[in-house]
């Protein structure tokens, strides 16, 4: 266990149920923003939001989504993502429609 993990557990054993339910409120809206398997990187896929592990902008699946393609069309198309990277990135474009959108209308216009 880490130091911080430590340090963490002695002062949940100090606190009050309404100040771990205050905690709980701030680490979940902490997490409400994070999208496990999706990454960004300023020097990755021109920093836009992307598959971990690979150079796949979330954009880019969206778009093939829109034109009509099934996700076991995508998978085929891309063999290195698996079914949980398409889920998490459907999760990203929900939670960032109008970033998603501008990325989809800059890149038809180049």
């Amino acid at each position: 266990m880490t130091r911080a993990l430590q340090e963490a557990e002695k002062l949940l054993s100090a606190m009050t149920r309404a100040e771990k339910a205050q905690l709980l409120k701030w680490v979940v809206n902490d997490l409400g923003e994070a999208f496990p398997g999706i990454e960004s990187t300023p020097d990755v896929a021109g920093g836009e939001a992307r598959i971990v592990r690979t150079r796949i902008p979330v954009w880019v699946l969206e778009q093939a989504r829109r034109l009509g393609a099934s996700e076991a069309d995508i998978l085929r198309s891309y063999p290195t993502l698996q079914a949980e990277d398409l889920t998490q990135a459907w999760a990203y474009v929900r939670a960032h429609r109008q970033e998603i959108d501008r990325q989809i209308r800059e890149n038809e216009e180049s």
